[in-house]
This record gives structure tokens, C-alpha cells and sequence, in this order.
């Protein structure tokens, strides 16, 4: 009985090592995007948005702001003119009571579907994870990772993760309930507007 018992404790001590190592690691990551580095351009076929050192160009969809987020690596959001955001202490206020988000950003660090699904569940989970489903979907011949989730802290919401090369492009949705149709149609929209090079 106390061989199993010590069995278990090593079993134990070793994955809370394992963990602490990961969450080291996270922390200590280097940065290696900025806000700088999105470019906002009116055209007449409406907003871009470049990220020149990502390689990435997406466009927002008609009637949707564009914004830089200044933190960490930087991010882009959108939403609709229609249905401005809240903010919170420098941060969308979520979950949402009206319109949809859709949030842009870039880690620059190789990975594959397993390692994405293991960071997202993490991140979720963090969040008061209520439901959550992955699927491998395509996008522009992109092979990707989409996850839909809801969340006690931050509402539904829908991402979509493609590793390409040395980088992982994520595409955040969140929309208040009574418009989930709407904004993920949009958001399917967005989507078919995506240029990686």
C-alpha cells in the first residue's frame, strides 16, 4: 500500500514539474511582434490591415472598425460601427452585450494542431470553460484549427488557428447572444479575405 502511495506522489511531483516548466516557459518567451508592425490602410475597396513582418493582410468587412491593441505583441480588432465596443481597464468588455469582435494576432513560434489545442484549452480553461469543440477546417487552402467555446468569464465565442511555417495566425470571434448568425457570418466573410504570404 505505501509503494503505491509513493508512487503516486513521484507520479504527481513529476507532472506538477512538467507544468511549471511550460507556464516558465510562456512566461519567458520572447517577444517578437508589435503593434507597429499593423498598418491600417483606407482604400477604396474599403480597410486593410498589413502586417508586413507577419506576411499576413486581412480585410475588415464593410461598416467594421479597425483598431491596433497595444499590449504585448500587439493585436488588431474588429467590430462593427453599428455596435461600438465597451472597454475595461484597456480591454474589451467581455462578454459582449451587443455586436460582434473579431480579434487578430500572431505568435511567432512554431506549432501543430495538438500543441494549439493544448494552449487554447489552457487559456479556456482559465476562462470557466462551459463547452468547447475543435474541428480541422481549410481556409484558402490554409489547413486550420477552428474551435467554437462559451465561457463563464468572456461569453461564446469562435477561433480559428493556422500554423504556417514559423507562425501561428489566430482569428478570434465573440459575439453577444442574439447575434450569433450574423457575426459568424461575417466572420466567414473575414475569413475568405486572408492572405498569408
Amino acid at each position: 500500500m505505501t509503494k503505491k502511495i509513493f508512487i503516486s506522489i513521484i507520479i504527481i511531483l513529476f507532472l506538477v514539474a512538467i507544468g511549471g516548466g511550460i507556464f516558465y516557459w510562456w512566461q519567458k518567451r520572447e517577444i517578437k511582434g508589435s503593434p507597429k508592425d499593423y498598418v491600417i490602410k483606407e482604400t477604396s475597396e474599403g480597410k486593410i490591415v498589413e502586417n508586413k513582418k507577419a506576411g499576413l493582410t486581412v480585410n475588415a468587412p464593410e461598416g467594421w472598425e479597425a483598431e491596433k491593441i497595444s499590449i504585448k505583441e500587439g493585436f488588431m480588432i474588429f467590430y462593427p460601427s453599428s455596435a461600438p465596443i465597451e472597454w475595461q481597464n484597456e480591454k474589451i468588455k467581455l462578454p459582449l452585450e451587443n455586436g460582434c469582435v473579431v480579434d487578430v494576432n500572431v505568435v511567432y513560434e512554431k506549432m501543430d494542431f495538438v500543441e494549439i489545442k493544448l494552449d487554447v484549452r489552457y487559456a479556456l480553461s482559465m476562462l470557466g470553460i462551459k463547452s468547447q469543440e475543435f474541428e480541422e477546417i481549410t481556409i484558402k487552402n490554409y489547413p486550420a484549427l477552428k474551435n467554437t467555446f462559451d465561457t463563464q468569464k468572456i461569453g461564446p465565442g469562435m477561433g480559428v488557428n493556422i500554423p504556417y511555417k514559423n507562425k501561428v495566425y489566430a482569428f478570434y470571434l465573440y459575439w453577444a447572444p442574439e447575434e450569433k448568425e450574423n457575426c459568424i457570418q461575417e466572420f466567414n466573410k473575414f475569413l475568405e479575405t486572408i492572405s498569408i504570404r
